[in-house]
């Protein structure tokens, strides 16, 4: 029994090894196709000899010579391989001839289905050349990335050793394929009728998959309708289109390009609950939230619509080519055809593949030419908006013929025989670069030319020569050859790079097979037997919506009103956040938004509002009060809110802001709010998570209260709303929202309003949110052995790395990250140079950035930006000239890596950054610093330190404050206000306005202050006084300001009068006064005045500006002045260390300053200059002299008789002052009659000159826009 039961236990072993075994067999897809094949399977180009023949080129065999070797080692030979029917192919192998010195190092893969029009297989959708054999003996083999069906292969070797010849042993890999075909004929199609069960048709998930090759451009693949539904595919010049139309819902999707090359297309069409997969071939597009609803359908037609019998008018051609494994939801329509199952057919449907062979000739570059006797017609297609078709010359020497694409029309010349008259000269056709084919015929008759595009009519030209239009030998298509004895063709317009077929000579259509054997005609550089045409458009490698645009080599991107820009559009031009932009010191204003800089969500116009924390508002649709009144039969009003962004943009901004707030506002009469304590809400909003929220303003997530009744401060205790006691008076329940998770208010609805008597307005506000989590997110690497590292960086097709940094190091690596073979690095090779390495099997490649005589490791912020795609790679730092590579034209193109991404140091931990890293975004997605950081020895998370860098952001006096996450500017010693210190703090005063700062007694006028507490009085008795400020007005003669001092000493400011009747008036040069001297000031550049003296001005009380109403000790002509009071406006006043206009209009309560009569806030009547931060001049004024003229400011400081001066030195002082007045007045004098800056043709004043500051007529009249602002 125990050998029994030991039998069977082996037994199953056995049969699973076997199934096991079985089952890897029929997965596998690996198995040598070649080796087992017949020497009539090969054919080549040429051989050698008998023993070199194409059947001894088999991978580790020694037969013959020991492989295929062609008779001349050049460019135009190949070796073929007929596999015998369809075969999947994974893999290719290659040696080289057994005991030579023979082989081939590098080659193109070709397949085909018939043996002619073959297609080459690239690799990454780019790269063209496979790398070969390095000897004779080792064998190469490469693992495909996509799989091949085809019957034939090609190998066309393109590099040999240089010191043999080519030499050749090939093997490939695979399995067998099958497939049902049926061939359809432009007329014919099958109907597909479902099974009976009406519901059978409706699932929850559809999968439609099949292959194609069209030998038309256009046609219908599928169709299907229901009553209010129908979906179709096809092909509309050469781009597969799918047409859903449900109800009032039409969408339409393109895909693919270039689907006429008779080469089989694969499409899938998945559908599952309201999303829609759309692939044609390696190109898928997604489309979300269809509502499809109840679609039944009873029948889908292939290949035609008619076979639908739709009573639709259809303008839509029928599908001529080929179909192959049609699937509807793993139902083989095909086979059900073959056996008469729920399939129809219509017309002549085979379930073979014929094809009529058509070979065309590729012309890849500029040493291309097809030379063939006798007069022509072709068929074309290219990207190229230029290029020579064909050219020959005239019997009898007559001139020349070209016939060439200029601006993407056809173009023919007739040249006359040795010069450049032109006798014929016509156009036909437009947009013929569109990588269609186009045929051409030129037809030539007694004087009549002709020559007609696509065999239209539209695209005609006709010409009338007066003489024979035939041609000689022979004719040149695409160029000509490149030889100094070739005096038969000439090709002064550029090369044609494209593919011609159907090439036609005397109506006799070409052999171009009999000419690839050179049995006919001559050619150099041509690819025959194959359309090497590739949409470099399709799938676009241009993001964000740039326009891709292309030539036979290469393609470009249009980022035009994209916001991008780049080799493929693909760096947003825009700042991520409010924050960025206000650190490059812009104020105020609109700006656009991009959140996640190079990814997929769009910019968005946002007003930012830069104050001491930079808020970002968002609008909606309705900021405005709603009022709402008792309606019969209306329970419940319901708003919606649409903001300026999107939910995807809202959603970024939310999460990437630091705090963001809304404010809601319920007012109430007899209508319940949230109905507290224990009732169901009445009114409610919903928001991000789409769940109603019953909590208000002021108030936290889930308590069903408001703000008072967290506050405790409700009208009525036993309510949590203000609203909630139902009272007939007026009640307000407002707050703020700020639970990021809940942003915004996307719609409320509000419910109590049926009642009679209660009536309710409601009120949402924009969404407000300030800070940036991650501008300031930083890290500090402290150890050259440290570094942070985070998940692999993808960044296939397109990668951006930005950042800044600041370091006192002169080298380190910033970032890395490896592959296999690829790579990524940015790092400081030195002080004055970043570089940008990698590597994506081309090779590595290197951009570098040098600064020059600038030191990077100068402990201040640098901003990096490196970015890498297709088509080049670049590395901007600063503001210093971006650096660019390009990239190899048919290279690798994917970035493939697999480690970790190493931040601040390297995987070898050599080489390490030590500094600060902030800001570090990859793709536009930001890496979390700080936080990896906390858990990271030898990194510190944040760095301090930002004043060096933004510390000049901070003007006028401003301070630079170092903050955690950033800086401010303290304001508090400058005349100016805003987040930089740069807003000019103005008002506008009327003649009764005055404005007083008043200072504390010093301390020997008041006994009774501590001695510690006199040194606060200190400042008071100074030898010069700091004025400054500007001013815009139309009085003269006026005073504009006025400082006195417990002692009764005075300091003035004196606008002196123009001396012309008129509001516009232009002031002179302007002059200071103080004590004697005399002072220029230019009214062109804003200046800072240091008035000093000998003297000191002792124990000040206080500054006015403008009326001084305390005027009982004025000057009696000050106070003449100060009887009229002042009409203007004044800004940025500054004494010493005290702004007292910014005092009384900013901090009027907390300030020691009385303002009386009308003061308010103004710009001077000025729109903010363009430049926010003008330069400042200091100038040293002591012991300058200069002239007064008239209209002239000019500053009084005039010191009283005091009892504390007197005796000799009193008298001594006062006669230099007075010596030192009469000599400045004489000065004046003599410069006033040389004066020449006075307008012509107005006359001086006859007013006594003892007294300049007589009041004019219409001296306080308000500004006009032709008045000036002068500073002093």
């Amino acid at each position: 029994t125990v050998l029994y039961y030991l039998f069977l236990i082996v037994l199953a072993q056995r049969l699973i090894l076997c199934f096991v075994f079985h089952v890897c067999l029929i997965d596998s897809c690996d198995g040598p196709l070649v080796s087992n094949l017949p020497q009539s399977s090969f054919r080549s180009s040429s051989q050698l000899s008998n023993s070199h023949g194409p059947g001894f080129a088999k991978v580790n065999r020694r037969d013959g010579a020991g492989g295929w070797a062609p008779v001349e080692s050049n460019k135009y030979q190949w070796l073929e391989v007929d596999l015998g029917e369809r075969t999947e192919i994974t893999a290719v192998a290659t040696q080289g001839r057994y005991g030579s010195s023979d082989w081939v190092s590098s080659f193109l893969l070709m397949f085909s289905d018939t043996g002619c029009n073959w297609k080459q297989y690239r690799q990454e959708d780019n790269i063209r050349a496979f790398t070969g054999n390095s000897n004779a003996d080792s064998v190469v083999q490469f693992k495909l990335q996509q799989p091949v069906f085809a019957r034939f292969l090609r190998l066309l070797p393109l590099d040999w050793n240089p010191n043999g010849r080519i030499g050749l042993r090939l093997e490939a890999y695979g399995c067998p394929y099958k497939s049902d075909v049926a061939r359809f004929d432009g007329s014919s199609c099958l109907l597909y009728r479902f099974s009976p069960n009406p519901t059978s048709s409706q699932t929850a998930k559809d999968i439609i998959s099949l292959k194609f090759k069209t030998l038309q451009n256009s046609g219908t693949l599928i169709h299907t309708e229901g009553q209010d539904h129908t979906i179709t595919l096809d092909t509309i010049v050469a781009r597969m289109y799918l047409t859903i139309n449900i109800n009032a819902f039409h969408m339409v999707v393109s895909l693919g390009s270039l689907l006429d090359d008779q080469h089989w297309h694969h499409v899938a069409i998945e559908r599952f609950s309201g999303h829609l997969n759309f692939t044609v071939d390696k190109s898928s597009q997604t489309c979300w939230n269809i509502n499809f609803g109840l679609m039944f359908f009873h029948k889908i037609s292939y290949g035609g619509v008619q076979c639908h019998g739709s009573q639709r008018v259809m303008s839509r051609r029928n599908f001529h080519g080929c179909l192959e494994n049609l699937l509807w939801n793993d139902v083989n329509v095909i086979d059900l055809a073959k056996q008469q199952q729920q399939v129809s057919i219509t017309g002549n449907v085979t379930f073979t593949c014929a094809e009529p062979v058509s070979v065309p000739v590729t012309f890849a570059g500029a040493q291309s030419f097809l030379q063939l006797p006798g007069a022509a017609h072709l068929q074309f297609r290219t990207w190229n908006r230029a290029g020579l078709l064909l050219t020959f010359d005239l019997q009898q020497q007559a001139g020349s013929l070209w016939l060439y694409l200029s601006e993407a029309r056809v173009r023919l010349q007739v040249h006359k025989a040795g010069g450049y008259t032109i006798l014929v000269d016509v156009t036909a056709g437009f947009g013929l670069n569109d990588g269609q084919w186009h045929s051409i015929d030129l037809t030539a008759r007694r004087g009549h030319l002709t020559i007609t595009v696509d065999k239209e009519e539209d695209s005609t030209a006709h010409a009338s020569p007066s003489f024979p239009v035939v041609s000689g030998n022979n004719l040149f298509f695409g160029g000509c050859p490149d030889s100094e004895n070739n005096q038969e063709c000439r090709n002064p317009f550029n090369v044609f790079q494209g593919c011609m077929r159907h090439i036609h000579v005397d109506n006799n259509a070409v052999d171009l097979i009999k000419v690839q054997q050179m049995l006919i005609g001559n050619y150099s550089d041509l690819q025959i037997d194959m359309c090497g045409i590739i949409d470099r458009c399709s799938p676009s490698h241009c993001e964000h919506g740039g326009r891709c645009t292309q030539s036979w080599s290469t393609f470009h991107c249009n980022c035009s009103n994209t916001g991008y820009s780049g080799a493929t559009c693909h760096s947003s031009v825009y700042e991520k956040s409010c924050e960025a932009y206000k650190h490059q010191g812009n104020t105020s204003g609109l700006y656009y938004i991009d959140v996640d800089g190079s990814g997929p969500i769009k910019s968005q116009l946002i007003y930012c509002n830069m104050t001491d924390k930079t808020w970002l508002v968002i609008q909606h649709n309705n900021t405005e009060l709603t009022k709402l009144k008792a309606s019969s039969g209306i329970n419940q009003h319901l708003a919606y809110f649409n903001y300026s962004a999107d939910a995807e943009q809202l959603w970024a901004i939310i999460t990437q802001a630091e705090h963001c707030e809304q404010e809601v506002l319920y007012h109430c009469r007899k209508s319940l709010l949230l109905n507290t304590p224990d009732g169901s809400p009445f009114t409610w909003w919903v928001g991000r998570t789409d769940e109603p929220q019953t909590y208000w303003g002021g108030a936290v997530p889930g308590s069903q209260q408001c703000g008072c009744g967290l506050q405790g401060n409700c009208i009525d205790s036993d309510h949590y709303c203000n609203c909630d006691a139902d009272r007939k008076e007026w009640a307000t329940d407002s707050g703020l929202l700020t639970h990021k998770e809940n942003l915004p208010v996307r719609w409320v609805v509000v419910g109590d309003i049926q009642r009679p008597g209660s009536e309710a307005a409601y009120k949402v506000g924009p969404l407000k949110c300030h800070g940036d989590k991650n501008f300031w997110n930083a890290a500090f690497f402290n150890k050259e052995t440290s570094y942070l590292h985070f998940p692999t960086f993808h960044g296939e097709l397109s990668a951006d790395i930005s950042f800044l940094f600041k370091t006192t190091a002169a080298s380190g690596v910033f970032l890395e990250n490896l592959g296999i073979k690829d790579f990524i690095r940015v790092e400081l090779s030195s002080p004055t140079e970043v570089v940008f390495s990698f590597d994506v099997g081309n090779g590595p490649f290197e951009v570098r950035v040098e600064t020059g005589d600038v030191a990077l490791n100068d402990d201040r912020w640098h901003r990096v930006r490196a970015e890498r795609n297709v088509k080049e790679a670049s590395l901007r730092v600063d503001g210093f000239p971006n650096a660019t590579q390009k990239a190899p034209a048919d290279g690798h193109i994917h970035l493939q890596l697999n480690s970790q991404l190493f931040v601040g140091g390297t995987a070898s931990r050599m080489k390490g950054f030590l500094g600060c890293i902030r800001s570090l975004q990859l793709n536009g997605r930001t890496l979390d610093l700080e936080e990896r950081a906390k858990i990271t020895p030898g990194v510190r998370p944040g760095c301090p330190g930002h004043c060096s860098s933004y510390g000049e952001l901070c003007q006028n006096q401003g301070r630079c404050v170092e903050m955690y996450n950033g800086f401010s500017c303290d304001c508090g010693l400058s005349a100016y206000a805003g987040p930089f210190c740069q807003r000019e703090v103005s008002a506008d005063f009327k003649p009764g306005t005055s404005v007083q700062y008043t200072f504390k007694e010093p301390y020997e006028l008041n006994r009774n202050i501590s001695t510690q507490s006199s040194s606060i009085y200190s400042d008071l008795k100074l030898r010069g006084e700091n004025v400054s400020f500007s001013f815009r007005s139309s009085q003269s003669p006026a005073l504009l300001l006025y400082v006195s001092s417990y002692y009764r000493e005075y300091l003035a400011v004196l606008l002196n009068r123009n001396g012309k009747r008129r509001r516009d008036f232009k002031i002179q040069p302007v002059i200071l006064v103080l004590f004697c001297n005399l002072f220029q000031i230019d009214q062109h550049e804003r200046e800072d005045f240091n008035l000093t003296s000998d003297a000191e001005f002792n124990a000040i009380k206080s500054v006015v500006l403008g009326k001084v109403h305390e005027s009982g000790e004025l000057d009696p002509e000050i106070a003449r002045l100060n009887s009229q009071g002042f009409s203007g406006c004044l800004s940025v006043v500054q004494f010493n260390s005290v702004a007292p206009l910014k005092a009384a209009l900013l901090y009027p309560n907390t300030s020691p300053v009385v303002v009386i009569g009308s003061l308010a806030e103004s710009t001077c009547g000025s729109p903010s200059p363009a430049n926010p931060y003008p330069a400042e001049t200091t100038h040293s004024l002591s012991d300058h002299l200069g002239t007064v003229g008239t209209g002239e400011l000019i500053v009084n400081a005039i010191k009283s008789d005091s009892a504390l001066i007197g005796g000799v030195i009193a008298v001594v002082i006062f006669v230099i002052l007075c010596a030192l007045a009469i000599m400045a007045r004489f000065l004046y004098r003599r410069k006033e009659t040389f004066h020449t800056q006075e307008p012509q043709g107005i006359k001086p004043e006859a007013d006594s000159p003892e007294y300049p500051f007589h009041s004019e007529p219409n001296s306080q009249n308000i500004l006009s826009e032709n008045q000036k602002e002068y500073f002093i």
